[in-house]
């Protein structure tokens, strides 16, 4: 209900042109006035209502997925303060608000991340809350340097923020920030190692909140980015999205892959808004978060289906046994494609017709194009490997019936991730893009996507055997497959010597002259002092030596 409503006040707004900025007057405190200020526009009212109906179908998929879990109520209050601190973050045009709701966030994606109790999820927890917090530094370094304005209402001083040293710096610190949280070099690492939360919340983190953050943030602040920082960040953004279209090509974990193409939507979106087109980055942020939350709930249900199993070479032949399931798959797979007339078409293709019309060098074109084709090479590799050929798990008998209540949560977005494009397209462009292009880069695009399907079908043709062409080339396959070696620069490369002087010290230290000089020696000496300690030995003779003690004393007095 608050997601329709909320729906239907943004397309008021929109239409209105109206902006309403509410403050709430809290205290004074001598010439201070601390208030709380909210922002309703047609952005922030539109993005609400997708993250509550996101987040509606999810926490109703959540009742069957976490059906055996017996704190399933300290679940589903869990995400519900995911979703509130995302509100926050969504309506706050103040600093300090913003930095309540984000920080929020990570703290809530932190307990969710770990939420099954296992060394690899704290390990995970710990990569996400500590990436976070560099993003998190950062906005608490902008809202230092903002108090020379006497106001943390950004959105005040957006326009001026180009003209001012001091107001640079702030938003490079607010790159910095949407950076970490979007997950884009040298901070991607923690994306994929999110994976180890379950699958509801993988759906709502990497659909509509957590890693959306940062964009978000980024289409606020638009207007006060030089030139130069928008190079860089549409070199960085370009650079991730082609890095994780790599990665996914290698990866056999089925969530693993759907994170990094997320990861590679993000670095789209980062892309054309440090382009300068913020509206087209906040279509495609709208249109990717229902798609991508219901391909996490097929995934959730693949794997739910198959007792927790998310190798995709297990896989195979699943449109046999979970048709509707795979058939939602499929369209969310396409729809990441951009295939024609589906929703990611209309918002994906806009995108890169854009980038073809926009004054930029070869560079950028051609690893455009490449991630493109990466995409649907990835998505057409998991359907080669999932939906069609040969069952290959253990059992045939293992595969449980579709659960009804998942299967109503997933359909809940099925028209969504199918019609919401050209419906989005229509209403948030009230004056449709004219594009002018060629005929041989009008269908580059087309050309590359179905490049993508032959490369996709050909990866998906290996077979575990002695003349496998990616053991004759490990060293290239693993570095490619790995994110570029950045999870182990960010684990290893910070905490490597960290770890090795800490075994020193506890060696040398604590099971060392400190530990023969202290509690071990003390405690040795102590026996050798005290005579209760040989009473409490519990001797025979002890106690007839006590008796007779005792007997004597008698007798004397």
């Amino acid at each position: 209900m608050l997601s329709v409503s909320f729906f239907f006040l943004a397309l008021l707004f929109l239409i209105l042109k109206k902006v309403y900025i509410i403050e709430f007057f809290l205290m004074n405190l001598n010439s201070l006035n601390i208030e709380f200020v909210i922002l309703f526009d047609w952005m922030s009212l539109m993005f609400m209502s997708f993250v509550l109906f996101i987040s509606s179908m999810v926490i109703f998929y959540s009742e069957e997925y976490m059906g055996e879990d017996l704190f399933k109520n300290r679940f589903i209050l869990l995400v519900v303060m995911f979703v509130f601190s995302m509100m926050m973050l969504i309506i706050s045009p103040n600093l300090i608000s913003i930095l309540l709701g984000w920080d929020g966030l990570g703290l809530v994606s932190y307990c969710l991340v770990i939420y099954y109790q296992n060394i690899k999820s704290f390990n995970a927890g710990m990569l996400t809350a500590l990436s976070n917090r560099i993003g998190d530094v950062a906005l608490l370094i902008s809202i230092a340097w903002m108090l020379n304005f006497g106001s943390w209402n950004f959105i005040f001083y957006l326009e001026i923020m180009k003209l001012d040293f001091i107001m640079e710096v702030i938003s490079g610190f607010v790159i910095l920030a949407a950076m970490t949280k979007s997950a884009q070099i040298p901070f991607s690492s923690w994306l994929p190692a999110a994976m180890a939360a379950p699958t509801p919340v993988s759906s709502l983190v990497h659909s509509s909140t957590l890693v959306t953050a940062g964009v978000y943030l980024l289409i606020r602040f638009n207007f006060a980015f030089s030139n130069v920082m928008l190079v860089i960040l549409v070199f960085i953004s370009s650079l991730t999205m082609f890095m994780s279209g790599l990665g996914a090509n290698f990866e056999f974990d089925l969530k693993k892959i759907i994170a990094l193409s997320t990861l590679s939507q993000l670095g789209l979106m980062m892309s054309i808004l440090a382009l300068g087109n913020y509206d087209l980055a906040f279509f495609h942020l709208l249109i990717h978060a229902l798609f991508k939350a219901l391909l996490f709930m097929c995934v959730g249900n693949i794997i739910h289906n198959l007792n927790n199993c998310q190798d995709i070479r297990y896989m195979g032949g699943l449109v046999n046994h979970l048709p509707l399931t795979c058939c939602y798959f499929l369209i969310c797979n396409l729809s990441l494609c951009g295939l024609p007339f589906l929703s990611g078409f209309y918002s994906k293709d806009l995108v890169i017709e854009i980038m073809s019309l926009s004054y930029v060098n070869i560079y950028i074109y051609i690893i455009y194009f490449i991630s493109i084709g990466l995409t649907v090479s990835y998505s057409f590799r998991l359907i080669y490997y999932v939906l069609t050929g040969h069952f290959n798990y253990f059992s045939i008998h293992s595969i449980q019936e579709e659960g009804s209540i998942m299967l109503k949560g997933m359909s809940g977005l099925i028209s969504f991730a199918v019609f919401s494009g050209s419906l989005f397209s229509w209403l948030l462009f009230s004056i449709p893009y004219f594009i002018c292009l060629t005929f041989l880069m009008k269908m580059l695009t087309l050309f590359i996507i179905f490049c993508g399907i032959w490369l996709g079908y050909e990866t998906s043709k290996y077979k575990i055997s002695y003349v496998l062409l990616s053991l004759k080339n490990l060293t290239i396959v693993t570095f490619l497959g790995s994110m570029w070696n950045m999870p182990f620069i960010s684990t290893l490369g910070v905490n490597f010597y960290p770890i090795i002087l800490g075994k020193f010290y506890l060696r040398v230290f604590d099971l060392g002259w400190f530990e023969y000089y202290g509690g071990l020696n003390l405690f040795n000496l102590s026996k050798k002092l005290t005579l209760m300690q040989h009473l409490s030995l519990n001797h025979l003779k002890i106690y007839l030596l006590m008796m007779l003690f005792w007997l004597m004393l008698l007798m004397f007095i």
